[in-house]
């Protein structure tokens, strides 16, 4: 692993003579490097705190200096904390072999590798994530797991990726062209407002979060390597490119230094719509090749893309904006089985036909014939709630800002003089389209074995969760632990993210949501008891799972990060590589409504997006995505492998549904069960 090399200076040994010191000049230099990226960028944010307390308008990047440093936490309490969590998912014997194999760990070789993590965190803005992962590496410990598996050469396309939809119940025009030119000048006044940083991103709340993750959202492109990918940023972009039947079309989103309007944009994009050319031999498929495994992307990329036309035009999409692809299909909620059809939306935006989407870029903005539109945005620059702030704001920039005329064309003129979108041209021999054969194999059979089901909960919402005096977020979790037990008669290892950006460059942080106190109120329920103290318990309890987690006291990216350094020194620990080999069985996450102000749920409860959905962790688990939308409406997007014979998107969500029904009967007897008119009278009036 290249950055674990980069992640130890030198080496000491405590003895009765004293101590045995070795340096490492390579580690060393590194060391220096990346301390100075990091005072670097702390003599910029001395600036802006200059600015606030000059009393002017603080900006998006004003309080990163004040930010402090993510703490290391003792490898005593992670280790306690570690056995805590397993407890209630091991036999007693099991139990008892990982207590020794901690404390073994914990007395011997985890104070010495919690050395090396300390000079770190004395000398980088983030130990997690700064020096010990090169600049551009895209994993910076801040992921799960599949972050890893993609790096270590296996296709990102579906555990590395987000996929936001559209509005569920709106499409404000059929025209794909229109809604294209709208979309994309969205995207434009997103980004003039981040480099001019006039984005909130701290809606609600004075405590500022960290807001770097910003700083790689256009212009952005996830790089293969052999050893390790690495993300590379470029400056502002004035094209985008554009996918269309095969063929790779640059935009320029500019005219005179000005960006084009929003119809200029669509007659644009109508061009490219009305081009008959063909694809060139090669050219359909190319973007397989990012979906497929990494280390033949990495070499095809050298052997093939290293120059001449292809370099250029490979270049072209490296570089770009974001990616744009005007998909043929037609998707959304619709049709005599709506359910299905959503279904079939949510899988679409997850990995497409596998060669249409250009799974590398920051993310690609999905335009379907129908004019519903999507995101595919890759996962290692970013986490879910950056990505989720720039869409929804989109979407509220389409409909409510800028909008369209009655023929549902976009509104303005047209400037008739723009030059026409300029086609790449490649030259892609057998051999390469050989290749593309081979990747365009490996991911469609990863596509294939997708089973994702998507599904909107209307009987109640957080309203009726609050008025209950209980978290939703801890609501919901512990309903999906309870529909995991009713579904597989057993409790699992439980991933939900949570965010450190409290500290500076914070990415995530694990929330192991299964407890002993979950896993006791399931049990007692399961059992015909009235348990609603051990709901409350269970509640209370991860709450502050999550508030550890969120201050920088969680387990697992402490965990990993001492797992890399004992790598680079070449030291195997039982314990460690224990740990890391534990699959997640179920991974969830939360993805937050930030700027409720841009919509208007009560008079308009219509404009609501369904939310997004990931892939799943482990062949035998599931992957749960959920957003809370307003006060009476849940959205779950559920995950799993068609080839586990164990698990069914379907089935889970059903058990999730009636887990959360009989969650609410137990803590309010009195409340009555929505009947089907009741549901039926829900549906109709959305």
């Amino acid at each position: 692993m290249a950055e674990a090399h980069q992640a130890v200076a030198f080496q000491f040994t405590v003895t009765p003579e004293g101590i045995d010191l070795q340096l490492s000049h390579q580690a060393l230099t590194e060391i220096y490097l990346s301390g100075l990226r990091s005072w670097k960028k702390k003599l910029i944010r001395l600036k802006a705190l200059v600015r606030i307390f000059s009393g002017r308008q603080p900006l998006l990047y004003s309080y990163q200096g004040s930010l402090p440093n993510q703490p290391v936490p003792a490898v005593k309490d992670t280790v306690k904390r570690y056995l805590e969590s397993v407890r209630p998912l091991t036999t007693p014997d099991e139990f008892e072999r990982m207590t020794s194999l901690a404390t073994q760990f914990e007395s011997s070789l985890g104070n010495r590798l919690q050395w090396y993590l300390k000079l770190k965190a004395l000398w980088a803005s983030n130990y997690v994530r700064e020096g010990i992962s090169h600049t551009n590496s895209i994993f910076c410990f801040a992921t799960s797991n599949a972050d890893l598996r993609c790096q270590n050469g296996a296709s990102p396309s579906l555990t590395c990726t987000l996929s936001p939809q559209d509005f569920l119940y709106v499409t404000p025009t059929p025209i794909q062209a229109a809604r294209a030119g709208n979309t994309l000048h969205a995207f434009l006044m997103y980004r003039r407002k981040l480099n001019r940083e006039e984005l909130n991103r701290v809606p609600g709340t004075v405590i500022p979060l960290c807001a770097a993750q910003c700083e790689r959202m256009f212009n952005t492109t996830r790089t293969p390597g052999e050893e390790t990918d690495t993300v590379q940023h470029w400056q502002d972009s004035d094209y985008v490119a554009v996918y269309h039947r095969g063929r790779y079309f640059r935009l320029r989103m500019y005219s005179s230094s000005r960006p084009l309007s929003p119809r200029e944009i669509e007659s644009q994009l109508q061009r490219i719509l009305e081009d008959p050319s063909p694809p060139s031999p090669g050219e359909e498929k190319l973007g397989a090749l990012t979906a497929g495994d990494r280390i033949p992307w990495a070499k095809a990329r050298k052997e093939y893309f290293s120059l001449g036309v292809n370099k250029r035009s490979l270049d072209c999409i490296e570089k770009a904006a974001f990616f744009v692809t005007l998909d043929d299909d037609e998707q959304g909620m619709m049709g005599e089985d709506p359910a299905a059809s959503l279904d079939r939306y949510a899988k679409s935006l997850l990995h497409g036909k596998c060669y249409d989407r250009w799974f590398d870029k920051s993310f690609s903005v999905v335009i379907y014939k129908n004019g519903k539109i999507g995101l595919n945005a890759e996962h290692s620059w970013a986490d879910a709630p950056v990505v989720a702030h720039l869409w929804e704001y989109v979407l509220a920039t389409d409909s409510f800002q800028l909008g369209y005329n009655e023929e549902g064309h976009c509104k303005g003129e047209v400037d008739a003089s723009l030059p026409r979108p300029q086609r790449l041209s490649w030259d892609i021999t057998p051999e390469c389209q050989e290749q593309i054969s081979q990747s365009l194999a490996v991911a469609q059979a990863l596509a294939d074995d997708v089973d994702f089901h998507v599904f909107s909960f209307r009987d109640f919402g957080k309203g009726m969760i609050k008025k209950c005096r209980i978290s939703p977020d801890a609501y919901i979790q512990l309903a999906l632990q309870l529909a995991y037990y009713r579904d597989r008669g057993m409790f699992c290892l439980t991933y939900e993210a949570s965010m450190t950006r409290l500290f500076r460059e914070g990415r995530t942080e694990t929330v192991r949501s299964c407890s002993n106190e979950s896993c006791a109120f399931i049990k007692a329920l399961e059992g015909g008891e009235v348990c609603r103290r051990l709901l409350r318990h269970a509640s209370e309890k991860h709450q502050n799972l999550y508030k550890h987690a969120m201050t920088g006291a969680g387990i697992d990216r402490h965990l990993f990060c001492l797992y890399v350094v004992s790598k680079h020194l070449g030291v195997d620990s039982p314990f460690l590589k224990e740990v890391l080999s534990e699959p997640w069985h179920l991974s969830t996450s939360q993805t937050p409504v930030q700027q409720v102000e841009l919509f208007d749920m009560v008079n308009h409860p219509e404009y609501i997006s369904c939310g997004g959905g990931f892939g799943p962790v482990a062949d035998d688990g599931y992957g749960v995505s959920y957003i809370i939308m307003g006060e009476n409406m849940m959205n779950f997007h559920i995950s799993c492998k068609h080839s586990c014979p164990q698990t069914s998107s379907h089935k889970y969500g059903g058990q999730i549904r009636q887990a959360l029904l009989d969650m609410l009967q137990l803590l309010c007897p009195d409340q009555r069960e929505p009947s089907r008119s009741d549901q039926s009278q829900t549906k109709k009036d959305l």
